[in-house]
């Protein structure tokens, strides 16, 4: 039987293909207030986050194009979607030939919607639906982390996280369409893109969103 939480994102999004990632097709929000607002009533009880899954976010997107465009990132490693929102970068990371995709979010909606945007893509990846942060990384080869700079409590729980997966190996890259609380070291630009986004979800109809690789932060 199909669960509550699939059966909303299929009754609340329509497949429809990322601007930036045609190549994908994905169950996202077509008007972004009413769904915001339908998720909120859903959600006041339960204490989870706004309906993030419903949208690609430029962070996302540009992790997406990355890996389409030069899949040799991906190929063949064992690769985390950190925070993995509706599941483009994870879809796309399999597209590439990566060895095993994992998508980790806490969000039951999250994972409702990357079990739905996997199949529509014909891939599958893992899900991890626990908070991560409090345990040290796995052996990841490769962790994408996209637009976890946007607040202060997330981007301080995040930062060292990914600093000790650095230190195990992993490398590790950051997507930020310029939030405020992307670091100011540990930095190494490998790519930029300009992503059209919604004014219902950001300042500006384009945002450039530029990945980084990360190398920690200094204290």
């Amino acid at each position: 039987m199909t669960d509550r939480y699939t059966r909303f994102v299929r009754e609340n999004t329509v497949p429809t293909r990322a601007p930036l990632v045609p190549e994908l097709t994905l169950h996202l929000a077509s008007e972004v207030t009413p769904l915001w607002h339908a998720t909120e009533e859903v959600l006041a009880q339960q204490g989870l986050p706004p309906p993030y899954w419903a949208f690609a976010w430029p962070g996302g997107q540009a992790f997406a194009r990355l890996l389409l465009d030069r899949p040799e990132v991906a190929y063949g490693r064992n690769v985390l979607d950190f925070a993995a929102g509706c599941g483009i970068a994870a879809i796309a990371a399999v597209k590439s030939g990566a060895s095993r995709v994992t998508a980790s979010e806490i969000d039951a909606f999250a994972t409702a919607a990357i079990g739905l945007n996997t199949a529509l893509n014909n891939v599958s990846v893992d899900v991890i639906d626990t908070d991560m942060l409090g345990a040290p990384p796995a052996a990841w080869d490769l962790i994408l982390a996209g637009d976890v700079c946007y607040e202060k409590p997330m981007a301080d729980r995040v930062l060292p996280w990914l600093d000790h997966a650095v230190a195990r190996g992993a490398e590790v890259l950051i997507a930020d369409p310029g939030r405020a609380y992307l670091p100011a070291s540990g930095l190494t630009e490998i790519a930029s893109y300009d992503v059209p986004t919604s004014l219902d979800l950001e300042n500006r109809k384009i945002m450039t969103t530029v990945i980084y690789r990360y190398a920690r932060s200094k204290a």
